[in-house]
């Protein structure tokens, strides 16, 4: 009895135990089921729900307008015009090449494109919508609208295209934009601004376009659309507009940039214009140009290597890039150099016999000229190579790129336009850096005498030099070159002007300033350039040179006898009007010859139309101020130009005489120091034979930042036979010169409160219509 009854106490208390455990079993299950249920419903909601509706809704960028790049006056240089475009989803689309086959029966796809259009779905989401094909026309679009049925995955859209209506007008400075490639991508992961290029096919590559690529490509929009399982748009569930990119106001002036264009006509060269009151570009001209449609939609093949092997090099831009000894237009700098350090005074004169003798060497001007006892003002004025010769060592070379540092030469001026060049101002730090071997890191007392006339190691851009020029004829007030004047607020549509960097006064005494702005305004009305100038309506200032290519040893100089590309090139620096500058203009033109005889008169023409186009007075003769030299040492007023006119006679006959042997095709060559030739029909500055030296062994391939090395403008390498640089040496080590590489031209915003001619509007410029489908080197004056 008492063992059944403890029997049933333990069958009960293990029913109890049991019974425990399986509470405890299902209230742990439970506890599970509610903790998964919280996990997915509450700490994983939104990237699970995002898992979810990724499968069911699709998210569409929406590409931004580009903004449209406008000249000061409002004329467009670059702009959108609406296309239709073939675009897959290739999640939806099948097999790719069978849709090919399929869709070329309807709309013709060409193997380039459908190879692109792979490469793209390699490098993509296969459910992003991806452009097939650009720029159909109406009748293609209708016809594949009408079989869109057949092409599941194919749609039709409509997209903007960027269009450059001036064609190769100003191409350098618009630039072009282009398919983005893996350098692009790269550059804007690393900037954080991949995203905002979804569903955009084009990146700025060149030009403003690249420089301003922020401001004109905007803020990508989006659409979330909710779609089928096969992937058909149901509705759509909420949309972002894209913010428009704005667009940019030039500086450029295109009626101005198209007569420089055209004055250079087949001719290679570069010139830029500035107004000096402002720092503004006014044009910006490199020559030969291109079409930069070609690269909208990818160049082909063809027209690639047509521009890219072309021996004119037309996608080089020669203002930004191109450097160049500059010859003579290098003078009025020295020549202020020495004034303003002390070294020498305007009124003191040296006997000029046609030479510079030094270390038993003869530096001889141009033609054999004589030009006897000559002060500053003379020297500027007929261009005296002896007088520059002999100015070199007297100002030394460090001491003279200290001072020419100050107008931007041998430095980056800071335009806003990417990937200009520094060029060389030298100096000897500059040599010791330029050079590994210690025998060579030396600089030698004659190859001063070749910097003193803008040649030897002097290697600048034109736009280094107009830049100096701007700051000259505004008294040596350096203000900022930039093309950019305003920017359109997209939100408001208003422009804005771009700030710009501050200026800087290079302290300049004005009775200096006028004793070589007064010899410039000589040069021009009696000078060298006075054939190009006559009769204007207006007075101007200027300087001529010429730079040469080619040497040849002891020989005369025939051009032509001589290759059209080994020819000497031209050059004019100058400003207009002299008592007020509102243009300042530099230029080369390659391989033409003598700078008085044609590059002034191109000068003339773009100094002619802004300051004429709106009065009419082209071929006035303007009122003569008499001339006063400085050996007279009177009183020189803003223009530089006074009485004396006895002096003014004398010295129009030596520059008559001057053109006459300049007119004449076989005017004496360019021969060596002291080979009894000068080399200047225009007497401009002869060179030191430092010029024409064979490379050294170990001299840096190219010492010009940015300049290809191993070959001349003609194509022939340096120290070669027929090369510029071959023999010469033993002349050049007499004059205590160092052998030095070849260079030659191949590598080839505050607002203006003075309103300039066809001032610049702050307004947008109406939108058009779409078009229908379909190194020298030696140099003179």
């Amino acid at each position: 009895m008492f063992e059944f009854k403890k029997t049933g106490l333990q069958q009960k208390q293990r029913f109890r135990l049991r019974a425990w455990v399986g509470g405890l079993f299902a209230l742990a299950c439970f506890a599970a089921l509610i903790g998964r249920f919280w996990l997915l419903q509450v700490d994983r909601y939104e990237g699970l729900s995002e898992r979810a509706d990724r499968n069911r809704i699709a998210v569409v960028p929406i590409p931004p307008r580009r903004g449209d790049i406008l000249d000061r006056n409002g004329v467009v240089l670059a702009r959108n015009y609406r296309t239709y475009t073939l675009e897959v989803v290739p999640a939806n689309a099948g097999n790719l090449d069978q849709l090919f086959q399929a869709l070329t029966q309807v709309v013709y796809v060409s193997p380039t494109d459908q190879r692109r259009f792979k490469r793209k779905v390699a490098e993509s989401s296969r459910y992003a919508s991806l452009v097939l094909r650009n720029n159909l026309n109406e009748t293609e679009a209708a016809w594949f609208a009408a079989h869109a049925f057949q092409f599941p995955g194919v749609e039709l859209r409509a997209r903007w295209v960027r269009e450059y209506p001036q064609g190769a007008s100003a191409a350098h400075v618009v630039g072009y934009i282009g398919r983005i490639a893996d350098n692009d991508v790269e550059e804007l992961d690393a900037a954080g601004e991949l995203g905002n290029y979804r569903g955009t096919e084009n990146i700025g590559k060149k030009g403003i376009e690249k420089t301003w690529e922020k401001e004109l490509h905007g803020r990508t929009g989006l659409e979330e659309v909710e779609v089928t399982a096969g992937g058909r748009p149901v509705r759509t569930l909420r949309r972002i507009d894209p913010v428009p990119g704005s667009d940019i106001q030039l500086s450029i002036d295109m009626g101005l940039q198209k007569v420089a264009e055209e004055a250079f006509g087949n001719q290679r060269g570069a010139l830029v214009a500035i107004d000096p009151d402002t720092g503004e570009v006014l044009a910006f001209v490199s020559q030969p140009s291109f079409d930069p449609n070609l690269f909208v939609d990818g160049i082909d093949v063809d027209n690639w290597r047509m521009l890219n092997d072309s021996p004119d090099h037309p996608l080089i831009n020669r203002p930004l890039y191109g450097t160049y000894p500059i010859g003579s237009t290098y003078k009025p700098f020295v020549a202020m150099a020495a004034l303003e350090l002390g070294k020498r005074r305007a009124t003191d004169r040296i006997p000029d016999p046609g030479y510079f003798e030094f270390g038993g060497q003869k530096f001889r001007n141009a033609a054999g000229a004589v030009f006897g006892p000559t002060d500053m003002h003379k020297a500027i004025v007929v261009s005296s190579d002896t007088y520059f010769f002999s100015l070199g060592p007297e100002i030394g070379v460090n001491a003279l790129h200290d001072f020419t540092k100050q107008f931007g030469f041998g430095q980056i001026t800071g335009i806003d336009l990417e990937g200009e060049k520094r060029g060389v101002l030298p100096s000897t730090e500059w040599k010791r850096k330029a050079y590994k071997d210690k025998d060579k890191q030396r600089w030698y007392a004659g190859e001063t005498i070749s910097v003193a006339v803008g040649q030897g190691y002097n290697a600048f851009t034109l736009l280094q030099l107009a830049q100096a020029t701007a700051t000259l004829a505004n008294d040596g007030l350096y203000r900022k070159p930039h093309l950019v004047h305003a920017i359109e607020d997209p939100r408001t549509g208003k422009y804005k002007p771009t700030p710009n960097a501050p200026d800087y006064q290079i302290p300049l005494h004005k009775e200096n300033l006028a004793v070589v702005k007064g010899a410039m305004a000589d040069v021009v009305r009696v000078g060298t350039a006075r054939q190009a100038f006559r009769g204007a309506a207006y007075q101007a200032a200027g300087k001529t040179g010429t730079a040469q290519v080619y040497s040849l040893r002891g020989a005369r100089y025939h051009a032509s006898a001589v290759d059209e590309r080994l020819r000497d090139h031209a050059l004019f620096m100058g400003f207009a009007p002299v008592d007020h500058p509102r243009i300042a203009v530099a230029l080369i033109v390659e391989n033409a010859g003598w700078g008085a005889s044609v590059a002034a008169p191109i000068a003339r023409k773009v100094e002619d139309y802004w300051l004429l186009r709106d009065h009419g007075e082209q071929g006035q003769e303007p009122p003569r101020t008499p001339n006063v030299a400085a050996s007279d040492n009177a009183a020189i007023d803003r223009a530089g130009l006074s009485a004396a006119a006895g002096r003014a006679a004398a010295v129009a006959r030596k520059a008559d005489a001057l053109a006459d042997t300049e007119a004449a095709d076989d005017a004496p060559g360019r021969g060596e120091a002291g080979d009894g030739h000068g080399g200047e029909p225009e007497s401009v500055g002869r060179v030191a034979p430092s010029r024409n030296m064979a490379v050294p062994a170990d001299a840096p391939n190219d010492p010009v930042p940015g300049r290809p090395g191993g070959l001349s403008s003609a194509g022939v390498a340096p120290g070669a036979p027929g090369s510029r640089n071959a023999g010469n040496a033993a002349a050049n080590t007499a004059a205590g010169g160092t052998p030095r590489p070849s260079r030659t031209p191949e590598a080839l915003r505050d607002p203006d409160p003075r309103p300039a001619p066809g001032g610049l509007r702050q307004v947008p410029a109406p939108r058009l219509a779409p078009p229908p489908a379909g190194g020298a080197q030696q140099g003179r004056q």
